[in-house]
């Protein structure tokens, strides 16, 4: 293996469930890997577990600015609400954010998150016995979610579910990606304006309520985006992988169709296992710096390899097995690590810990109905479809 490979890709790539096993030599071998990219600049990439956890717990040696990526100052545009801002300016808006992901903030949201998976395993019924579980539940679940999380007027929501749907569509090209992006961003500044006028019962109104004097509407609005950015799709992703697993694994589907206490650990190993947020937001070195023997230069890019690092051997026995008691939660890097953990985890995992069993006690005889294609190259992975029936 050469000390510097052209960009290989491979922190994208999967072959079923599991990374490619050249992400498996690459930690092995050469834990930090440089990588060249276009316009001649190298990455390296970090794949060993402590390494990873170290890199992202270092925000004094590390920048996440979004400026970084464009060659400019802090931007206000910039994507991925809180990932791409440093403190002071990160510490700030995480702050309002914190107390809205408290688990009491959260419990609210059960009941209409119960009512939702219902509804929705109700529309699968009413229409036959097939569906494609991705189109039929896994999409739209995660959407509602944070709809009813914003506090979404429920006349809005069905165009709501169409702009947060396109916003992760990419087979229409870039163009019509970041046409999507822009929507997305004028609803929700339009949807922080409304709330401004008169607060609603959801988390902008109450952001408003407690801080609206501290937040002008083009930054909720970009929080928003933020927790939409990082809600819908991973946990679209999660639902559909997460249900494939447990079909291809009939005792343990039958298990959390059973067993209420068994959930939690089986969500906590597939977040693990599934990694669908296969790398963390790029790292930027502040200053010339060390890495492991690596000399990174100043503005230099970072790459954490959340699936190489959550996959390491040092994690455990038969890592790359799923196994529900293996206690996990806390330590996997599914949801990231350090002050830009994912602040939504709390909800992601309540949707799960929701979701599959009361898909599985619906449909008991629920089953894979055709081939289930995988995406190829993907910062987020899942499948495309999900064909079931029962």
């Amino acid at each position: 293996m050469s000390d510097t490979d052209d960009f290989p890709l491979v922190q994208f790539m999967r072959e079923g469930f599991d990374p490619v096993a050249e992400l498996a030599r690459i930690r092995t071998e050469q834990p930090v890997f440089p990588m060249r990219i276009p316009g001649d600049q190298t990455v390296y990439l970090v794949t060993r577990y402590e390494d990873v956890r170290s890199v992202l717990a270092d925000h004094d040696r590390f920048s996440n600015d979004f400026g970084n990526v464009i060659g400019l100052g802090t931007s206000q545009e910039d994507p991925g609400g809180l990932g791409f801002r440093d403190p002071p300016e990160h510490t700030r808006l995480r702050k309002y954010l914190t107390p809205e992901f408290t688990m009491r903030r959260l419990r609210r949201l059960v009941p209409r998150i119960e009512a939702m998976v219902e509804e929705y395993l109700d529309r699968m019924a009413a229409k036959g016995s097939s569906a494609d579980l991705v189109e039929s539940f896994a999409l739209p679940i995660p959407s509602l979610v944070v709809c009813e999380l914003l506090g979404v007027p429920y006349e809005d929501r069905a165009d709501f579910l169409k702009i947060s749907t396109n916003r992760f569509d990419l087979s229409a090209g870039p163009e019509a990606s970041l046409q999507a992006v822009n929507d997305a961003m004028a609803y929700l500044t339009d949807l922080v304006a409304r709330e401004r006028r008169n607060p609603g019962d959801g988390l902008l109104g109450q952001l408003l309520r407690d801080h609206g004097d501290d937040l002008d509407d083009r930054t909720l609005a970009s929080m928003a985006d933020g927790l939409l950015t990082g809600g819908h799709d991973t946990s679209t992703s999660m639902l559909a992988l997460g249900t494939l697993w447990l079909l291809e694994n009939p005792e343990q589907a039958a298990r959390v169709r059973e067993d209420d206490d068994y959930i939690e650990q089986v969500v906590e190993e597939l977040l693990r296992y599934m990694t669908v947020v296969q790398v963390a937001f790029p790292r930027f070195a502040r200053e010339d710096l060390d890495l492991l023997g690596h000399s990174i230069k100043k503005g230099e890019m970072v790459l954490c390899s959340l699936t190489a690092a959550n996959r390491d051997p040092h994690l455990g026995e038969a890592i790359e097995q799923v196994r529900p008691e293996r206690a996990t939660a806390g330590s996997h890097l599914a949801f990231g690590h350090g002050i830009h953990r994912c602040i939504g985890a709390p909800l992601a995992q309540m949707e799960m810990r929701i979701a599959f069993p009361a898909l599985l006690r619906r449909f008991p005889g629920l089953r894979v109905a055709g081939e289930v294609p995988f995406r190829k190259l993907a910062i987020v992975y899942g499948v495309e479809k999900l064909p079931v029936a029962w």
